[in-house]
């Protein structure tokens, strides 16, 4: 979940370094840190803080070299301070090394290392990881690789390292087992990191890194080799990635000029698979595995988080076009509560990142027992993407804002997509249901135009009104309890202000006992099969003062009298509504964040990519 930045070539490294941390830094910000090589010694800089905090503590010190690691932290062992910040040195000064992930069993190690001689400066599993490298490279006396190799076979759970040696100038060794990482190509230069995105202004060839392989980066050479020293072939790969897409391009935050994004996002979700004029569908990942589908006895969704949320819209959709039994799972969960599964099962795995810990290991399983695994991600050649047998990328492009947005609706739109085309081949929707609901999708892209063009203004005072709420509930029913679930999710994150979705008819099973004159409730009550239902649970709140925000569909001439405040969205179908009801949410959870004053980008405590467990 840390985000980690390399550099070897003929520039000075530091100024590629930070800018590629600040890049990252939506990865994590407790703290931050730089090694450099600087002739025969390592110079290390690290402090507790934003990269801010970093660049101000360096200052007019001597930053001097042209290789340096670097990195942004996300804390797992040792609360966020100067000391647990990384790099860390090892105990002879001659190694730095930099690590996202955790290693489980860091407290048996360290009690060897203890007993050996050696003192830890860090409450980290990391400095723990850097000295035991270092004690088995002076008890063997081999080589830097060679230790690392011994190392990283005995310890147990997820890692990408970076080191750098004061005997090897011009080196990076790094290595990876379940958490993220790509190298950049340059000429006579290379670049690390935790996703594309710090390289993106220097190279567009990029290889990306395979568990348990080992890399040696030099200004001239990329070797690579497994753990049983046998040298691997790189793939480089060329990058279909804008600089412009990882800037804010004018908005305030990222967060908001994702939310904007989403008309052309949803859009090219779409382009090339939605071909309206020959009625058909184009999903070659669903081609891959069409009988499977078609014979599945079942489709388990696996995901975390906003994409979770995505797979219950899903359920929804598939359930209703496709009549097959769907289960969403949580991937945490579906990991260790040891599930049935055999090879007439599909598993969809949903990521933004394609490497969420969770979810990277649950597929594992479910593909060691034969399920088809289909892999829904936005980012190219991610693990869950590797892993995979067939999948769909969303087309989203890069996400900066922790919070997600357009990558969940792009979800949606993908998840759309599959369940008409599965539909269709199975012959469980007729050809004018079919027709209608690609029409629909089809002008999803206008339909948030119009609520971005004509909403903003309304939602931003009703986001001033309520921003000092201590507690929200929403609600909803059908295809809008799972956008009942992520609205709350998105002002939790961005607010820190207690939200809470539930279906609206579990209302009165209690959460009714926490309404008052005082408690917000937002409705999602577009027109639906619902809507006479969702009216009636209005007027039950309205009955005991609470305070009601609908979320309404345009031209609904009963929602608005029995509302306090209302967010309007165009006329959908209901299956397809979800793409348009969750946007109005997202720019509500938006300005509340940043009416309290609040980081909105960067909320307290999350990270955009959770790739450790």
């Amino acid at each position: 979940m840390c985000g980690i930045v390399g550099y070897t070539g003929t520039r000075q490294a530091y100024p590629i370094v930070i800018d590629g941390l600040k890049k990252l830094e939506y990865r994590g910000y407790d703290s931050a840190g730089v090694a450099l090589q600087q002739g025969d010694s390592v110079k290390v800089y690290k402090k507790a803080g934003k990269v801010a905090a970093l660049e101000e503590f360096v200052g007019d010190q001597s930053t001097a070299g042209t290789t340096g690691i670097g990195h942004t932290r996300w804390a797992t062992h040792g609360e966020p301070s100067d000391r647990n910040a990384h790099p860390h040195v090892s105990k002879s000064g001659n190694l730095a090394m930099i690590h996202n992930g955790i290693i489980e069993n860091y407290a048996q190690l360290k009690s060897e290392l203890q007993k050996a001689g050696y003192e830890f400066h860090s409450d980290t599993d990391s400095e723990v990881l850097l000295n035991f490298i270092e004690d088995i490279k002076s008890k063997n006396a081999c080589s830097l690789e060679e230790a690392i190799r011994i190392a990283l076979k005995r310890v147990t759970g997820a890692y990408v390292i970076l080191l750098i040696d004061a005997a090897q100038p011009d080196t990076i060794i790094a290595a990876r087992k379940g958490s993220p990482l790509v190298i950049g190509i340059g000429k006579n230069e290379h670049f690390l990191g935790s996703d594309a995105s710090p390289m993106l202004a220097y190279t567009k060839e990029v290889v990306y890194i395979n568990d348990y392989e080992l890399a040696i980066v030099k200004p001239d050479e990329l070797i690579l080799k497994n753990l049983g020293n046998e040298v691997i072939t790189p793939f480089v790969q060329k990058l279909d990635l804008e600089l412009a897409a990882i800037e804010k391009g004018g908005y305030d935050h990222f967060m908001l000029k994702e939310i904007f994004e989403q008309p052309t996002t949803i859009a090219d979700s779409l382009r090339g698979r939605l071909v309206l004029n020959e009625h058909k569908i184009i999903l070659s990942g669903v081609d891959a595995i069409q009988d499977k589908l078609q014979q599945a006895r079942r489709i388990i969704i696996v995901a975390c988080g906003t994409s979770w949320h995505a797979g219950l819209v899903a359920e929804y959709v598939i359930e209703e076009l496709c009549r097959v039994n769907v289960e969403v799972e949580y991937a945490s969960e579906f990991r260790y509560r040891n599930p049935v599964i055999s090879s007439d099962d599909v598993i969809i795995a949903i990521s933004q990142s394609g490497e969420t810990a969770d979810t990277l290991v649950a597929l594992e399983r479910a593909k060691e027992q034969g399920a088809t695994i289909f892999g829904v991600v936005n980012v190219v050649g991610s693990s869950i993407a590797r892993i995979s047998h067939a999948g769909c990328y969303t087309h989203a492009g890069p996400e900066i804002g922790v919070a997600s947005t357009k990558a969940y609706t792009a979800q949606l739109a993908v998840l759309m997509l599959f369940a008409l085309k599965l539909a269709k081949a199975k012959g469980t929707i007729s050809d004018e249901r079919f027709d209608e609901l690609c029409q629909e999708l089809h002008d999803v892209p206008e339909k948030v135009q119009w609520v971005l063009d004509n909403e903003v203004d309304n939602i931003k005072a009703i986001a001033y009104k309520y921003k000092d709420a201590r507690d929200v509930l929403y609600l909803g029913r059908g295809y809008n309890f799972p956008t009942a679930l992520e609205g709350a999710l998105k002002l939790k994150e961005i607010s820190y202000i207690h939200a809470e979705g539930y279906p609206a008819a579990e209302m009165k099973h209690g959460p009714i006992a926490l309404v008052d004159e005082e408690l917000p409730v937002v409705f999602i009550a577009s027109k639906d099969t619902y809507h006479e239902k969702i009216v009636s649970n209005i007027q039950e709140i309205k009955a005991r003062k609470g305070m009601v925000i609908s979320v309404m569909t345009e031209g609904d001439e009963v929602t608005p009298t029995i509302s306090n405040d209302v967010m309007v969205v165009p006329e959908a179908d209901e299956v397809i509504a979800p793409l348009l009801t969750v946007v109005p949410l997202q720019l509500l959870s938006y300005y509340i964040g940043v009416y309290r004053g609040l980081d909105v980008d960067k909320p307290r405590n999350l990270a955009k990519s959770v790739t450790v467990e």
